[in-house]
């Protein structure tokens, strides 16, 4: 017999994962879908396909699943499919959970111990090179069928990264068409070793480079500008003597402080500078760019990190549990080893987007997802624009108990101004336990959604989502 869920915050409510795969060729729409919207919405996150083995289950960890909106011609479809990873395809052929939370060992099936897992795949997809990749923070990308969620299989690089990985944050750059990448925990459970990658605009690497970060942590995200990449090293620890011992695998140590690798982008590793801060985290950042002699960086910045506990299984403050859009001012002139952090909204937010058009470059308009009234135990219930030029700032708040994905922005044209064209996001009604795509005009978010594709059904909480046009 299917083991049932546990009593568990991640598994109720909207975190709670849903037991189908569906298909809806006619999503019913209501307002005025613009007509000029034509691509498709692809939305990665996690949905568990059986209960956990161990009572170290978190959020991050459940299988990818896809979901994908298709706009063309006012109208939309939907389809929703999980990521067949190894470990998804032996668990189903199972009937029930095999691998240990965090790949733990200790609490791993015997049947599937020494098998590669392939992980999960359950953060972020983006399009590159002519596929489009599942991204997590541990393993190779997965390819799938960009028409049908079909999966592929895992993406080496045509064998140039067999055996490596790629973290679920990778930089496009829009002048060069390069991605941009980078991967933690590289050569084992917890090393501090770090894999810094790119790859051209036909998916060849042209680089791969290792360093060693000042310790083990969980590095979900990076910058990138026109010119250099920063690597922060902020205190989410990671240590497998902690996780075999039962404690949590991550954990918050302050005291080990804040650091950020500073690369110029074709050099030598070697000539990396490193930068110090007082303990902070930040899991997302918003853009990076030049400024003379200074790197610049917008970023939702924590006081602690949030979500996971101190090393001996404590729970967080979570007062400390906040993010606020912070600007990181680097001033390469100096001989320093520290940077400035400047508040520049007090909204608690996070998920922040802008126009991709304009990564590694200077820009204007920033997007994000907040909470309203701070109550970070509700989720987001507003979405942000911020005019970073003039501190213009405006607002939509959604109605009572319902919660916004992260939005994301979509051009109204290739040549279209920054800031002219569409924000998309997937908005949870509570009321109804069920989830529509919402798109608002990017330029009057203030005045709500000019159209909503209403689905039966729940997209249970993810993380990130990207648009591909056509």
């Amino acid at each position: 017999m299917t083991q049932q869920f546990p009593d568990s915050p991640w598994f109720k409510g909207n975190f709670a994962p849903i037991s189908f795969e569906a298909d809806a060729d006619n999503v019913p729409v209501r307002g005025d879908m613009p007509s000029a919207l034509r691509g498709t919405l692809y939305r990665n996150g996690p949905n568990p396909q059986f209960a956990p083995r161990d009572a170290n289950h978190h959020w991050f960890i459940g299988d990818g699943m896809i979901h994908a909106f298709h706009v063309e011609d006012g109208r939309v479809s939907y389809r929703n499919r999980w990521v067949r990873t190894p470990k998804w395809q032996m668990e189903h052929d199972a009937h029930r959970a095999l691998f240990g939370s965090w790949g733990n060992p200790m609490t791993t099936d015997p049947s599937v111990v020494g098998k590669e897992s392939g992980g999960v795949a359950n953060t972020n997809i983006v399009w590159h090179a002519g596929k489009l990749l599942a991204l997590e923070e541990a393993h190779l990308p997965v390819a799938l069928d960009s028409a049908t969620l079909a999966t592929q299989g895992a993406w080496d690089f045509a064998g140039a990264l067999k055996g490596g990985k790629v973290t679920a944050h990778p930089k496009l750059d829009p002048e060069t068409g390069e991605m941009v990448f980078f991967a933690y925990s590289v050569g084992g459970f917890f090393a501090k070793t770090m894999l810094y990658g790119v790859a051209d605009k036909t998916g060849k690497i042209t680089r791969l480079d290792r360093f060693e970060a000042p310790y083990s942590a969980m590095v979900h995200d990076f910058l990138v500008t026109r010119n250099y990449v920063l690597f922060p090293i902020l205190p989410l620890t990671g240590s497998l003597e902690r996780a075999m011992s039962g404690k949590p695998a991550y954990a918050w140590e302050p005291a080990k402080g804040g650091h950020v690798g500073v690369l110029k982008r074709g050099e030598p590793i070697a000539s990396m500078r490193w930068f110090r801060c007082d303990p902070c985290y930040v899991f997302h950042y918003m853009n990076a760019w030049e400024d003379g002699p200074k790197l610049i960086a917008d970023v939702m910045q924590y006081e602690a990190a949030p979500l996971f506990p101190d090393p001996d299984g404590k729970p967080g403050d979570p007062k400390k549990a906040i993010a606020r859009l912070t600007r990181w001012t680097f001033d390469l002139a100096t001989n320093s080893d520290r940077f400035a952090q400047t508040q520049i909204d007090d909204l608690s937010a996070d998920f922040p987007r802008h126009d991709e058009r304009f990564a590694g470059l200077p820009y204007r308009h920033a997007y994000y997802a907040a909470h309203g009234t701070n109550d970070v135990v509700q989720g987001f219930d507003t979405i942000a624009h911020l005019d970073v030029a003039t501190g213009k700032r405006s607002l939509y708040r959604l109605p009572e108990g319902d919660v916004t994905s992260e939005p994301v922005f979509v051009p109204r044209g290739a040549k279209s101004p920054e800031g002219d064209g569409w924000l998309l996001a997937t908005v949870w009604r509570a009321a109804d336990k069920r989830s529509d795509l919402a798109v608002f005009d990017a330029a009057a978010l203030d005045k709500g959604p000019v159209a909503l594709a209403e689905l039966s059904h729940r997209v249970p909480f993810g993380f990130h989502g990207n648009w591909r046009a056509g």
